[in-house]
């Protein structure tokens, strides 16, 4: 996932900010991922209407806000440990 200089701008905001403020100043940035791309304004309107105190705060709800889109496979974990009776996960090759 590359976030297009959003680190650089959030960075670079005065804080405390709102989350209208960030949309105001960075909204119509994008976002790419692996399965496609956000409009920045879309991702911090998902992540809820807050003051962000500072570059971290507002950094985390972007992060959290970003859609199912940006990760990888869903709902995929390597680590479940088998179920009683089970031979396991089958290994699937990449």
């Amino acid at each position: 996932m590359r976030l297009n200089r959003t680190d650089e701008l959030i960075n670079a905001h005065e804080f405390p900010a709102t989350t209208e403020e960030l949309i105001e100043a960075y909204g119509d940035q994008t976002i790419e991922h692996p399965n496609g791309s956000e409009q920045l304004g879309d991702v911090f309107a998902r992540a809820g209407f807050e003051t962000y105190t500072c570059a971290d705060d507002a950094r985390n709800a972007l992060l959290c806000g970003l859609g199912h889109e940006a990760i990888g496979r869903r709902y995929y974990s390597d680590r479940d440990v088998s179920t009683f009776g089970e031979d396991g996960p089958q290994q699937v090759s990449f």
